[in-house]
């Protein structure tokens, strides 16, 4: 857990960005915004996928099967949109509270459920 954390704070630290979506609306669902959720339980992604919607539009994404992707997500007018290789679709967030973030992905295909946890903050060692 504690290298995929890392991994990915290191492939933000180095990995060019895509192209930025519009600054996400400030208050309503904001909520989400800038911290590190862990899938729990999906009717498509595998448990422990990692999802990190940064501020600036950027959307990380972190398997423990695969590669970490780039996308970006937008809010505007209180809908969320995905985009994640290069297809943009629009997200329905189910619940937003301190303990859990659950979407619908209306990707291609069938809709797509998403339970989400904070991941667990590594231990960080004092100097």
């Amino acid at each position: 857990m504690k290298p995929l954390i890392v991994a990915s704070a290191l492939l933000l630290a180095g990995c060019p960005r895509p192209a930025a979506a519009p600054a996400p609306r400030s208050g309503g669902s904001a909520g989400f915004v800038n911290r590190v959720w862990k899938v729990e339980k999906s009717s498509s992604v595998s448990p422990n996928t990692m999802y990190v919607f940064l501020s600036d539009g950027t959307l990380v994404v972190t398997s423990p099967q695969g590669k970490p992707s780039l996308g970006t997500w937008k809010s505007e007018a209180g809908k969320l949109t995905m985009v994640e290789e290069g297809l943009s679709y629009p997200v329905d967030i189910l619940r937003l509270d301190a303990g859990r973030f659950t979407i619908r992905s209306h990707n291609p295909g069938e809709p797509v459920d998403i339970e989400m946890v904070p991941a667990p903050s590594p231990a960080v060692e004092a100097r």
